[in-house]
């Protein structure tokens, strides 16, 4: 049955292509279920501006991001982006957003991007999708007030953490019932490419990320990717496997250090633009390097990247450090985890050894476990959608 469905996300208030392709995969994926969907953001907060990483008062960039995201997708008519500082509403008008409040069967609160006010709480159905697992779980645990608080507005629950609740994660579960999800993907928008000529493995990433360390158990968990990074740091000496990184690092030592061990590092905005460029820096990649933010390795949270999606979608195989997902998603073809740089190693070489199957194996991952119709169709079912 079509539903008239709300998505509330933060594409305009990061306005980056990774971040562009997450919105689209729901949108585009929910409508393409048959519902009737609309592109919201409404958070009352100030945009990003990723040309001088900073906070901005000015939204203009952001707004013309998200138009651009939408119009290439068709869906010009169907959303709106509250300005935080003025109150314009642009896309739709102020008063048709507020009467599709009233009209929604549902909401969607992709990443938990929205504090929901009054008009939000009309919607029956209030979905919270949590792409970053752990750190509200702790939250809550920690009985955090504002944290139960926003959970609380919300009828359904859903994280990227496959592997919560289960006996070798520690991540306490209390108050709210967690139902597992997975990063959407929409194959036939990513045309897959298995160049054998392709050079390099590839990610986009930010070095560090502050304010959101958790403590658990006595030990302290970091939103942050960087000491993983670290980690590896000498891993191109290790493999004859070229290696860039899209990288947002201010820190001259890490990128001097990264460097000096062989990485070739470019820029993170270069690679991620927009929602096109993002497109084809992963297209042109041999495939995906990457590691994994702190805490949901090594808690084993089961999280799995929008982005690797997107690489495995193009056909390019991914090599990821493991948080768990091994036990939800097939690894060895196409996809393969690693815990050490040795391991890390030892997975280029071995997609080397065969990279047409892996490319192969890789797509198939992307369309039986990722693909949007399946992700989002038992989503909306397990939401009353």
């Amino acid at each position: 049955m079509t539903k008239r469905l709300v998505v509330l996300h933060l594409a305009g208030r990061y306005p980056l292509g990774g971040i562009g392709w997450q919105a689209v995969h729901h949108v585009l994926g929910l409508a393409r279920l048959g519902h009737d969907v609309f592109y919201v953001e409404d958070s009352g907060t100030h945009p990003y501006d990723p040309r001088v990483k900073s906070v901005v008062e000015d939204s203009s960039y952001s707004v013309a991001f998200l138009a651009d995201v939408m119009a290439r997708f068709g869906l010009a008519d169907r959303w709106a982006y509250v300005d935080g500082v003025t109150g314009v509403c642009h896309g739709l008008s102020r008063e048709r957003l507020r009467e599709l409040y009233r009209e929604a069967d549902g909401l969607l609160n992709v990443c938990g991007a929205t504090e929901l006010n009054e008009e939000h709480l009309r919607c029956p159905i209030r979905v919270y999708v949590e792409t970053d697992p752990v750190f509200e779980q702790i939250r809550v645990a920690e009985g955090d007030p504002q944290a139960i608080g926003a959970l609380g507005q919300h009828t359904h629950h859903f994280t990227y953490g496959e592997n919560l609740g289960q006996p070798d994660c520690p991540v306490p579960m209390e108050k709210f019932t967690w139902r597992t999800t997975r990063p959407p993907v929409i194959p036939d928008l990513w045309d897959a490419y298995p160049d054998p000529a392709a050079e390099h493995f590839t990610t986009v990433a930010t070095w560090q990320n502050v304010g959101k360390d958790v403590q658990l158990g006595g030990e302290t968990y970091y939103w942050s990717k960087h000491m993983n990074f670290l980690k590896v740091a000498d891993l191109p000496g290790r493999t004859r496997q070229p290696l860039e990184l899209a990288l947002d690092v201010d820190d001259e030592a890490a990128r001097d250090l990264l460097a000096r061990n062989g990485w070739r590092i470019t820029s993170a905005l270069d690679a991620s633009r927009d929602i096109a460029t993002f497109q084809r820096y992963i297209q042109r990649s041999r495939g995906e390097f990457t590691v994994s933010k702190d805490l949901v390795v090594r808690t084993r949270s089961g999280w799995f990247s929008d982005r690797s999606v997107c690489y495995l979608a193009a056909g390019k195989p991914v090599v990821t450090q493991d948080t768990g997902f091994g036990k939800y998603v097939p690894t060895g073809a196409g996809l393969l985890a690693f815990q050490t740089v040795e391991e890390g190693a030892a997975a280029l070489d071995e997609v080397n050894r065969d990279y047409a199957r892996h490319c192969r194996a890789a797509r198939a991952i992307a369309e039986e476990y990722f693909a949007a119709d399946q992700v989002l169709g038992r989503l909306c079912r397990e939401a009353d959608l």
